[in-house]
């Protein structure tokens, strides 16, 4: 089948190259000609395991082709809307990208399109969308079918090509008969195993996306709460996760303290659902809490760090080590990210910070402004050299086994703050650190 993709960035890139390397013949479109140049050029705009030899093999036999010409919706049986749908100012969900994408898809489609909402995008979405076509093509005067229909993504950075290539469920919402044979028909070579297909209406839909993002966002802002609590009364959170995931109701899924949620979707999905429903006079308090909790999340790991040393001559002045920049490990996404809010309070307070991540260096240094106290190292160990503290942030899996030893002597002070709670709290203090973790006993010698 014939796919257009309007959109190269996360979403769009993934499901495209996934597409064709099912099989079907794909076209990536984007208005960035520059990203399109690079992405022919085998240059991709963001880091995701896998995702560079998909592209590359498929670009390679010309399944996969990139343009910045919408003419090419004129090959297509279904064009796919995945562009940027970013936060407004006050919350809501800003559709201007999928509202000029669907202009632009009517002013050059020449017959029957199925016209496919991949964005995350309020609930009634399609139907504005099928009436900015609607008004399109009448402006053309052009009497051309088409339909729209719902189909939220799911993918998780980090592990997005398989979450493409193996769906746990494909969720879309339609009124069309004929708009859902198509889409049954694109899917279908990812379903060969199991039917994971899911009909629904559109505007249910829509309303899936932003609720199992919604869902998975309370489990970790839950269990951020429960840390706080923890660290007050002397228990353990990650005691207390095995103790409550092990029921069948619940599960271990999302149930990590740590130093809150980041990236992409969560914080702009819980704001524009939250707006939703203030649109339509409900008060989502839980929702609410959740965002509230995640900010103040973000902050706990630095006023750790200036608690800690306010017993030591204080925080300004002394070197933090910090390990992990990227929301989350196996991706380059500055976006949310807490090590963001977590530098800029260290570096207000005079800290001394000398940063490493694997991955996305060269993204946060487009973030983060030159500052003096501020430098970017070459590894763990080279951050940690003449530190007073380590600081993890994100949990790369290089970080999981370190030799401590070589590092605690190049330290000036043995103290390490372990945001994702990766390391055992007393085996870190038999190797000589005091140990800081998230919602567990404070270990220090």
């Amino acid at each position: 089948m014939n796919i257009l993709i309007v959109g190269s960035g996360y979403v769009g890139l993934v499901t495209g190259a996934c597409f064709a390397e099912m099989g079907h013949q794909v076209f990536c479109l984007d208005i960035d000609k520059l990203k399109i140049d690079n992405l022919n050029k085998g240059k991709l705009p963001f880091f995701e395991p896998g995702l560079d030899e998909l592209v590359k093999r498929n670009n390679s036999c010309k399944r996969l082709i990139f343009t910045t010409d919408y003419k090419s919706v004129q090959k297509a049986d279904i064009a796919f809307i995945a562009v940027p749908t970013p936060s407004a100012e006050d919350g809501c969900c800003n559709t201007t990208f999928v509202q000029e994408a669907a202009k632009q898809l009517a002013a050059n489609m020449t017959k029957y399109l199925v016209v496919v909402n991949k964005s995350t995008v309020p609930v009634g979405s399609a139907f504005l969308v099928k009436e900015i076509i609607t008004k399109e093509l009448a402006n053309r005067t052009a009497k051309i079918d088409f339909d729209v229909v719902s189909n939220p993504e799911f993918l998780k950075e980090g592990s997005a090509v398989q979450d493409c290539m193996r769906p746990d469920r494909i969720v879309v919402g339609a009124d069309s008969e004929k708009a859902l044979v198509l889409m049954r028909e694109v899917y279908s070579p990812f379903m060969l195993k199991t039917d994971r297909f899911i009909e629904m209406d559109i505007l249910s839909s829509e309303m899936t996306k932003y609720a199992a993002n919604a869902m998975l966002a309370t489990r970790i802002s839950f269990m951020n709460e429960i840390a706080e609590i923890c660290k007050k009364v002397g228990a353990n959170v990650n005691e207390v996760r095995k103790g409550i995931g092990s029921d069948s109701r619940i599960g271990y899924s999302f149930l990590y303290a740590g130093i809150g949620y980041g990236g992409s979707c969560f914080p702009k999905d819980i704001k524009a659902l939250c707006h939703t429903a203030t649109q339509v006079g409900v008060t989502p308090h839980l929702l609410q809490a959740v965002d509230s909790i995640n900010n103040r999340q973000k902050k706990v790991l630095a006023h750790n760090i200036i608690s800690y040393f306010s017993k030591n001559g204080g925080v300004k002045g002394k070197t933090i080590a910090v390990w992990g920049l990227s929301f989350k490990p196996d991706t380059d996404d500055m976006r949310e990210a807490p090590s963001l809010s977590f530098i800029e309070h260290l570096l207000k307070e005079g800290a001394i910070l000398r940063l490493y991540d694997p991955i996305s260096m060269e993204k946060a240094k487009t973030l983060l402004e030159s500052h003096p106290n501020m430098t970017w190292c070459e590894s763990e160990f080279d951050a940690a050299k003449g530190s007073d503290a380590i600081a993890l942030l994100t949990e790369w899996k290089q970080f999981r086994v370190v030799d401590f030893g070589p590092i605690l002597k190049n330290m000036n002070h043995p103290a390490i703050f372990d945001g994702r709670n990766q390391y055992h709290p007393k085996e870190m203090r038999k190797k000589g650190f005091n140990y800081i973790g998230i919602g567990v006993p404070d270990h220090i010698n």
